[in-house]
């Protein structure tokens, strides 16, 4: 069920930011029905699906998607003309296929590089240390746009390790902005 009133609330939240932000409306384990009815009563919400089987069944033109879950490569090929972004670039092998799937299409496809903050080897993403040369590597594919970082944070009761991993990310993000490549454009921090 959407709580519309929530909703409302956040956005009103948002629009008090002094920086631009994307609201992304996860849909996962939601239908179509429900898809369209928050389309409906809020059409400049993007869309974020995390499995590939759920994008295509409930994809349609005229909404925003995003991709925000850990993306196989040989599933590329069903979502590259769906969405805006992928979130969790991650490999180099993920990269060449988007790269390929894109090029048949014409397209540059627009990317956040995925940065495990916490390490934890159970998830996926790059570690910080090596998120510039993932980046500077990515870049060099002629159909993938880097966008920005989109964090894999842990699960932590520890409210001020949480905070410092947070600060940890924004110097990150705010370090990977100086990089002057070509197709890259650090505009967002997910």
């Amino acid at each position: 069920m959407i709580d519309f009133g929530e909703l409302d609330r956040i956005r009103a939240k948002i629009g008090g930011c002094d920086r631009d932000v994307v609201l992304v409306a996860a849909c996962k384990t939601q239908d179509k029905a429900t898809v369209d009815r928050l389309m409906a009563y809020a059409p400049d919400l993007t869309l974020g699906e995390n499995r590939v089987q759920e994008l295509t069944a409930k994809y349609d033109p005229r909404y925003r998607w995003h991709f925000i879950g850990r993306l196989q490569t040989n599933k590329v090929k069903y979502i590259v003309d769906k969405t805006e972004l992928i979130h969790s670039l991650d490999r180099m092998e993920l990269a060449a296929e988007i790269d390929r799937q894109a090029a048949k299409r014409g397209k540059i496809q627009s990317c956040l590089v995925e940065v495990n903050v916490g390490g934890e080897l159970s998830k996926g993403g790059v570690s910080p240390q090596e998120t510039e040369s993932f980046i500077r590597r990515a870049a060099a594919f002629a159909n993938i746009g880097i966008s920005g970082l989109m964090a894999v944070m842990p699960n932590l009761e520890d409210k001020e390790k949480l905070h410092a991993l947070y600060a940890d990310l924004q110097r990150l993000y705010e370090n990977m902005k100086q990089i002057n490549l070509q197709n890259v454009e650090m505009k967002y921090l997910s």
